[in-house]
């Protein structure tokens, strides 16, 4: 079996917008959380996201560039091409046709639909932007990556709600494992602070009506209200390791693991018993043949919302039994809030910064955990050399995906 190695990294968040800024911000708990500056919400219930700041799409691309993107692509394209410069990765070098592109997006532009539709309705359908398709659908973000960068290998747009940037990372390992590719630019991207997407969270219920910064995304809190919505772009440069050897790239971690199930029960509640979620988590840790009793860390969904975190929580004790109150799990969301289809893969660079540095973020914000949530979640920071970090992501849908990362080892 071809084996995988991460070789570079880039992000851009709420909290910072370079993998660097980013972890830094990580460590010392800080947070995303604001009023929206994107629209008037005087007659919306949400008023906080964790909208991406002093965002400039011409420090990363040209202007002419710049103007063909929606906003999530242009996040997709900066947080690339970080990535592949933090990997060293030359394509003049490289057969770009080794070279494949793995960037998923939950929603696509809601921005562009939600003007063009305004076009339609003010001025009629004539007046509807001749680039209004191109620039709104959700495979963009990996069409512009792959354009801006001349990654003519695989190019993939996975779908799937808020497990999109794991499963995005997690179909790009295969990739590489089954010898389809030597290189995946892979991750996950979104821009969701609109009108729209807003308002129709909020009618699910699903996002936190608070108005204060730092007690709004409370993850396992017993005061947990629903999620926040964040915003940016997760990239991770993943490489077969013999390749990444002969051009004496630095490695960051081992991909080991990648299991996904579906709950098949709702189109919104993970399944109440924690099984599907489980059954990702037993897969990941199978296909990485690590022993379950080895792994002591996860970096949960988490996302705040009282069905997800009870019915996680159920997950880990169903996946890993009595071992469960051993394993440290925390919540990145409650720093950046939920980044719908870029969250997987921002949490997938939590998870290989934890591994380099020995250092497991706390979950910001929580005070007491509530009902029947009994595990170790995280309330202070800590220093623990941890051999392997298990990421889950739990989307609409019955989607679930975990990915099992591991300090590199030579043999």
């Amino acid at each position: 079996m071809r084996r995988v190695v991460v070789t570079g990294m880039g992000a851009v968040t709420p909290i910072g917008n370079s993998v660097e800024e980013f972890w830094n911000g990580v460590k010392q708990g800080k947070i995303g959380f604001a009023p929206i500056t994107r629209f008037d919400t005087a007659d919306y219930k949400c008023k906080l996201a964790a909208e991406v700041k002093d965002f400039e799409p011409e420090k990363y691309m040209d202007r002419k560039a710049a103007r063909r993107m929606e906003q999530f692509c242009q996040f997709a394209v900066a947080a690339a091409g970080e990535a592949i410069s933090d990997a060293g990765l030359n394509m003049e070098e490289e057969d770009p046709y080794r070279v494949g592109c793995s960037v998923g997006s939950g929603v696509g532009s809601l921005q562009a639909i939600e003007r063009e539709y305004g076009r339609l309705l003010e001025k009629g359908p004539s007046r509807v932007g001749p680039l209004f398709v191109p620039l709104m659908i959700s495979n963009m973000a990996a069409g512009n990556v792959s354009i801006q960068f001349g990654l003519k290998g695989k190019s993939i747009n996975v779908v799937t709600a808020c497990a999109t940037g794991t499963h995005s990372i997690g179909e790009a390992f295969r990739t590489i494992q089954y010898g389809d590719a030597d290189v995946m630019i892979a991750g996950g991207t979104e821009s969701a602070v609109t009108p729209i997407s807003i308002a129709g969270f909020s009618s699910l219920t699903a996002l936190s009506d608070s108005t204060d910064p730092a007690r709004c995304s409370l993850p396992f809190d017993r005061d947990r209200s629903g999620f926040v919505m964040g915003e940016g772009a997760g990239i991770a440069v993943l490489e077969e390791l013999d390749h990444a050897k002969k051009r004496g790239a630095h490695i960051y971690a081992e991909v080991l693991g990648y299991g996904c199930s579906s709950d098949a029960y709702h189109i919104t509640s993970p399944a109440e018993d924690g099984a599907g979620a489980a059954r990702a988590m037993i897969n990941a840790v199978n296909d990485g043949g690590v022993n379950p009793a080895d792994v002591t860390y996860i970096n949960a969904h988490g996302t705040g919302t009282h069905h997800n975190d009870l019915f996680e929580t159920r997950a880990v004790k169903l996946a890993f039994g009595d071992h469960a109150k051993n394993i440290k799990i925390n919540s990145t969301k409650s720093m950046v809030g939920h980044l719908l289809g870029a969250a997987g893969a921002v949490e997938f660079i939590t998870c290989v910064k934890e591994l380099q540095e020995g250092f497991i973020h706390r979950t910001v914000g929580l005070q007491e955990p509530g009902e029947e949530l009994d595990l170790d979640y995280c309330m202070e920071s800590c220093r623990e050399e941890i051999p392997y970090a298990l990421s889950n992501s739990l989307g609409f849908g019955g989607h679930n995906a975990s990915i099992l990362v591991g300090k590199y080892r030579e043999a």
